[in-house]
């Protein structure tokens, strides 16, 4: 969920979808000789992250994967774990990418957009002022059940809200999507294994980015997949 005030602010709430079994850090600075100055939620198998930030340069990128519309060898396939940090060091992916299909949502002081890898061609979508939604698909793609029952509901949120309070807002809506069951696929706290992926939600992460810097939170649930107070 990204909430696009005007070029270069922004707000964010992000759900990390992982296999619990495979071992991640809390938002640190796992990185510093190759990205001194970044933070990120890091994957210890691959050494990747999946949300990284660079505050002085004001800049945040979260990594979502999406299908392939074409079959890469195993032999062939890298890691997409370098995405997001190399992203919040201004340096976007270009393509061809020998990596499965992803969606990169990049927030930078010139703006916010999402660049979708399919595997075949890489595509750029802006982000205009509003409330947005993205999961393994298109932006505010009204096919993704999640977005389709979730995404009215944090606009309106936002047409009658304060801004000092969007974090209590934003989390207490999260809080409610939660009376979903886990399985459901119009939920945001998820269990995927009945889809056939291994993955649950494991944490969320909040954060604001602005011409005073990025403040950023990370919040593990207590179990995935599931959501507790």
């Amino acid at each position: 969920m990204i909430d696009v005030e005007d070029v270069g602010r922004a707000r964010l709430l992000a759900v990390r979808d992982e296999d619990p079994l495979r071992e991640w850090d809390a938002l640190g600075a796992w990185w510093p000789e190759q990205y001194p100055g970044v933070s990120g939620i890091r994957d210890r198998r691959a050494g990747g992250a999946w949300l990284a930030v660079n505050s002085a340069e004001r800049r945040l990128a979260v990594l979502l994967n999406r299908a392939d519309v074409l079959g890469l060898p195993p032999d062939h396939v890298r890691s997409r774990g370098s995405l997001a940090l190399e992203s919040v060091v201004g340096r976007s992916p270009v393509a061809p990418l020998p990596m499965h299909g992803f969606n990169l949502l990049e927030v930078g002081p010139d703006g916010a957009r999402v660049l979708s890898w399919d595997g075949d061609v890489l595509r750029d979508t802006s982000i205009p002022a509003g409330v947005h939604m993205i999961a393994h698909d298109d932006l505010d793609d009204p096919a993704t059940p999640r977005i389709a029952a979730w995404l009215p509901e944090f606009r309106a949120l936002e047409e009658a809200g304060e801004d000092r309070d969007w974090v209590d807002r934003w989390t207490t809506l999260l809080a409610s999507s939660a009376h979903l069951s886990p399985e459901d696929d119009r939920a945001i706290i998820r269990d995927n294994r009945p889809h056939g992926y291994p993955t649950q939600s494991l944490l969320y992460c909040v954060a604001s980015v602005g011409p005073a810097g990025i403040d950023v939170r990370d919040q593990a649930l207590p179990r995935p997949g599931h959501w507790s107070a």
